[in-house]
């Protein structure tokens, strides 16, 4: 199948073409040829104002919840939704029933997701059943596929066995992922602790819990030598101890929320269930620290932290509501409506999770596998529930005004655009 992209302006930071527009030919799945103009006849042609092309981007961190969970969401339906939100590569949770924790496992994700849009890697269980009690079979899962290793929603408590998992994937150049969260602390919190906590007579999570995980576990990357990837970082001074430790040489990388970008603890006072998260919401003075960073280039990736909820876990009383949002099809224009550059956005996304990861570079250039992600960064709009594709539908950004529309995808021969 032959697709042309017309006068398409190429975002790739590094490459000759960024900032040029280009059009772009792709034959049986690979980049025939670029050129200011093409003549020949395609069976697709994809042309439209404002459109953007950079390679494809990668999220690192979604629940797709298959198997166990699928009433929440399928691999098929997380495929859709990352598709629509510009993804051509998912880092998926092991927080499923089997957990994903085994060879077989991953090779059941593996199989299952092959013939979707987008490329599904999961990220293997650091301990059995995520139980934080004894190691998981890394080598195998690493052997079959697995990109990543940690115990996704429910992080690694024990420093021993942290410690014994960092030392384990340095073997064969791991990375485990982490989500600070130190369940000790602030047990029952539901909300940021603080002055609109104390307001709406909600138990408060003090920040102190990420903070206190984000110490430790650098200190534990430091003594193995090993690769650490912080995720879901909403304190300012837990990025102050990931940029100093950076500066010391340790091998750490962390990536934040489009929603702690977006909203704040403020915005729970209308007690919404889709605002209910972890890390949580936390004050605008922490969530403009957030945004600094990420415009000073000390937040490495955006992650989306999609984590679908069915009806019934968000239509309850705050306190008994499932944690999360959905998030891939919003992340892009969360990102804009915020004020981050494409730039970034495609350092962010493109870039950087390639490299942390290991997954194979992309690169839009003649000869090359097509693994495109098209967009309009300048198209603003109200996002509405019939824009989400995701099985469920637990989304805050729901009647909210983004900025950056995404056009659609084009991973190998898989073409997916949004109508």
């Amino acid at each position: 199948m032959n697709i042309l992209i017309r006068k398409a302006v190429i975002f790739e930071p590094g490459s000759s073409l960024n900032g040029k527009s280009k059009d772009i030919l792709i034959v049986n799945g690979a980049i025939a040829r670029i050129a200011d103009h093409i003549d020949e006849q395609a069976e697709q042609v994809i042309e439209q104002p404002g459109l953007c092309a950079s390679p494809g981007w990668v999220d690192v961190f979604a629940h797709f919840c298959d198997p166990g969970f699928e009433f929440k969401e399928t691999l098929q339906s997380g495929a859709s939704a990352a598709a629509a939100g510009g993804y051509t590569h998912v880092l998926i949770l092991p927080n499923t029933n089997p957990v994903i924790h085994n060879k077989s496992q991953i090779e059941y994700i593996k199989e299952k997701s092959r013939s979707l849009p987008v490329n599904i890697h999961p990220i293997g269980a650091v301990s059995r059943n995520a139980e934080g009690k004894e190691l998981a079979e890394m080598y195998d899962m690493f052997s079959s596929g697995a990109v990543a290793f940690g115990d996704g929603l429910k992080p690694v408590q024990s420093p021993g066995l942290l410690l014994k998992a960092l030392q384990y994937v340095k073997a064969f150049n791991g990375v485990i992922v982490q989500l600070p969260d130190d369940k000790s602390i602030g047990t029952h919190g539901l909300m940021n602790e603080g002055i609109v906590s104390t307001r709406l007579g909600l138990p408060g999570k003090p920040v102190i819990a990420e903070e206190m995980m984000v110490t430790r576990d650098i200190e534990l990357a430091d003594y193995t030598a090993s690769q650490l990837h912080f995720t879901g970082i909403s304190s300012p001074r837990s990025l102050q101890h990931i940029r100093a430790a950076k500066e010391r040489g340790i091998q750490v990388s962390c990536s934040v929320t489009p929603y702690h970008l977006f909203f704040t603890d403020e915005d729970l006072i209308s007690y919404d269930t889709n605002l209910k998260v972890n890390p949580p919401l936390r004050t605008i003075r922490q969530r403009e620290a957030l945004l600094q960073a990420v415009e000073e280039g000390w937040v490495d990736i955006i992650a989306s932290h999609h984590q679908p909820q069915e009806w019934d876990s968000k239509t309850c009383e705050f306190e008994y509501a499932g944690y999360g949002m959905t998030g891939l099809e919003t992340a892009f224009g969360v990102a804009g409506a915020m004020g981050i550059t494409v730039e970034r956005w495609v350092e962010m996304c493109a870039a950087n999770p390639r490299k942390i990861f290991n997954l194979p570079a992309a690169g839009i250039a003649e000869g090359t596998k097509a693994d495109i992600s098209l967009f309009n960064p300048e198209h603003s709009y109200t996002f509405e529930e019939k824009n989400i594709r995701s099985k469920s539908k637990n989304s805050p950004f729901i009647g909210k005004t983004l900025k950056g529309k995404v056009i659609g995808i084009i991973n190998g021969e898989k073409v997916f655009l949004n109508s």
